[in-house]
Formats: structure tokens, C-alpha cells, sequence
């Protein structure tokens, strides 16, 4: 026996999940806008394939699907999750910004005159009285029960300030 002759066979169950893989990865495909899907560098064939399943439902989708699956094994499968990551990065990003103000505008509410400070020095035009001015009418809301409108206005002031 040589080693060369005896290369492990995977189990029925490996080679399963690895399939259920390759389908979830086109059902992904399919999910993707004709403009993101056109990016990625897929075969014609795989291509086609997603293209097609976009006007299916129900158990033609799912045949197609399991299509697209065999396709798939011919393709580089790691260069495509790549490029699937590059187009969800500038949202991912879009969102850890708008979670990053959320707090910020939170913490100001509360009271972290530490923050105040540090976007102060951060922001360099920043209006400092319209700024402390927003926080003091969202605390009054808060505190009264009101609906939270100068605080949706300090999380646009604050928005404001990151893009520009």
C-alpha cells in the first residue's frame, strides 16, 4: 500500500454538510441585487443559474438551488465568500457607525461629561452651547415622559458631525 493510493475518503456526513454549504452560499447568491451579483466573478454558467432562480418559488427554487449547489463545486468557493464579504463590509460599517452615535447621543443624555469633552476636542466645529443646549431639552424629555424629539435631533446633530 502506498500512500499516495490511499487518500481518506470523507463520510457521508462531511460531504453532506459540505453541500449544505454550497447551497446556503447560493441561496446567498440569490438574495444578492443583479448590481452586487454582477461583481463577484462567478462562471456564465453559475451566473445564469442564480439569475434563473430569482423568478422561482417554492420547489422549483429549492431544485434550483440544489442546482446551483453542484455548480458550485467547480468554482473557488473561498474567492467568492471573499468578494460576498467585500460588498456587506461598507454596510457592516454603516452600521457600527450609527451604533457608535446611538451611544455616544446615550451616554451624553446621561450625563458623561467626559464624552462631552472628548467629542469636543474630536470635532473641532463643533457648537458647544447648541450642542449642550440639545442634550439639556433631551433630559427634560426624558425625565417628563415626552416623546424623544431633541434627542432624535441631538443624534442627527452628532450624525451631522461624522460625515462632515
Amino acid at each position: 500500500m502506498t500512500q499516495a493510493g490511499t487518500e481518506e475518503k470523507k463520510s457521508k456526513s462531511q460531504v453532506k454538510r459540505e453541500m449544505q454549504a454550497l447551497r446556503d452560499l447560493g441561496k446567498d447568491l440569490i438574495e444578492l441585487p443583479e448590481t452586487s451579483l454582477g461583481k463577484l466573478s462567478l462562471s456564465e454558467r453559475v451566473h445564469d443559474a442564480v439569475m434563473a432562480a430569482k423568478g422561482f418559488k417554492r420547489e422549483a427554487l429549492r431544485r434550483q438551488i440544489q442546482h446551483i449547489g453542484v455548480l458550485l463545486r467547480d468554482e473557488d468557493i473561498e474567492s467568492i465568500r471573499r468578494q460576498l464579504d467585500g460588498l456587506a463590509k461598507p454596510h457592516r460599517e454603516a452600521v457600527q457607525a450609527f451604533h457608535q452615535i446611538e451611544q455616544w447621543r446615550d451616554a451624553l443624555i446621561a450625563g458623561d461629561s467626559n464624552l462631552l469633552e472628548e467629542l469636543m476636542i474630536r470635532f473641532q466645529g463643533i457648537d458647544r452651547q447648541h450642542l449642550r443646549q440639545l442634550i439639556r431639552n433631551a433630559r427634560r424629555e426624558r425625565d417628563a415622559n415626552k416623546p424623544p424629539k431633541s434627542a432624535r435631533l441631538l443624534f442627527k446633530y452628532l450624525s451631522n458631525l461624522t460625515d462632515g
